[in-house]
């Protein structure tokens, strides 16, 4: 604790949530934070905001203990590969090992009897969190608004054209931004939001309704064309990615698209009580993404 304030360390603070979850923390007086980076150049832009940097690597062990130092409370982000299991644990017995009081996990979709393999493995680092005696609060984000941005790197919607693998499921969807004001108030409020699973998922929809929504919003014609989950597969294969995870993915595309997943399209009601307002839904994403989805 430095002045009085809990050091909160942020794992993954460069990518999609972490990097949010720093901006709702940056401007607390409350809480001293610092950004887990893996080099100087991915420090540098933080640095420039005046938000503390230090090392750390996933994968090389000789850097948790130091990037931990002082931390109480821990915000674990993991990467998509199966490594995360091996990785999760080792930060987490070095987190012990510091003295980390309080840990947000960053997981995944799925009901408490999730048989869709990486989102298990999310729910088995649930359960050694708990084990290792932390206090904790789990983050089960649906899938986010921001897939139909880019995904994987590519563009989803080229030239009013959606492409998805899931056929016609529902699938229920979240805002990043409202992900990373959740992981940001439970690691501020450890108080208020430890032992709680926060699955966070406001708006089910198909890509068709999404697609005649942004028709209706942006005023030009979009369209859902599905592909095959093998075109997902192939892709992943091409680019060379770690398929042990992949091939979760694949399958799970195959399991939404035959309509197998209990509860991939479940709403929650728990924002309002958690944020203080509602939280963001279709219309309002569109409305406020339609200069990056108009074409």
């Amino acid at each position: 604790m430095a002045n009085g304030r809990p050091r909160i360390l942020i794992t993954g603070a460069t990518g999609q949530v972490g990097s949010r979850t720093l901006d709702h923390l940056a401007g607390r007086a409350d809480v001293e934070i610092v950004a887990a980076v893996r080099s100087a150049a991915k420090a540098a832009p933080l640095s420039a905001r005046g938000i503390a940097t230090v090392i750390f690597d996933l994968d090389d062990e000789a850097t948790h203990l130091p990037a931990l130092e002082g931390v109480e409370r821990l915000f674990v982000v993991t990467g998509y590969t199966v490594d995360m299991l091996r990785q999760s644990k080792a930060l987490l017995d070095n987190a012990k090992k510091a003295g980390v009081s309080h840990v947000v996990h960053l997981g995944a979709c799925g009901r408490d009897d999730t048989t869709v393999a990486h989102w298990a493995w999310h729910q088995l680092v649930e359960r050694y969190i708990e084990w290792s005696g932390f206090t904790w609060t789990h983050l089960r984000p649906e899938t986010f608004m921001q897939n139909l941005l880019s995904y994987g790197g590519k563009k989803a919607v080229n030239d009013g054209v959606i492409n998805a693998f899931v056929a016609d499921a529902r699938l229920s969807w979240v805002d990043v931004e409202d992900v990373a004001q959740v992981a940001a108030l439970a690691l501020a409020h450890p108080e208020l939001h430890g032992g709680k699973t926060y699955r966070l998922g406001y708006d089910a929809k198909g890509f068709g309704e999404i697609a005649a929504m942004m028709t209706a919003i942006i005023g030009k014609p979009f369209r859902y064309e599905p592909l095959a989950p093998e075109v997902f597969l192939q892709s992943m294969i091409d680019a060379g990615a770690e398929m042990a995870y992949m091939g979760c993915v694949y399958e799970h595309w195959k399991r939404y698209a035959a309509g197998t997943i209990p509860g991939a399209d479940d709403v929650f009601d728990n924002f309002p009580g958690i944020a203080g307002r509602q939280p963001v839904r279709w219309a309002d994403f569109i409305e406020k993404h339609r200069g990056e989805l108009d074409y």
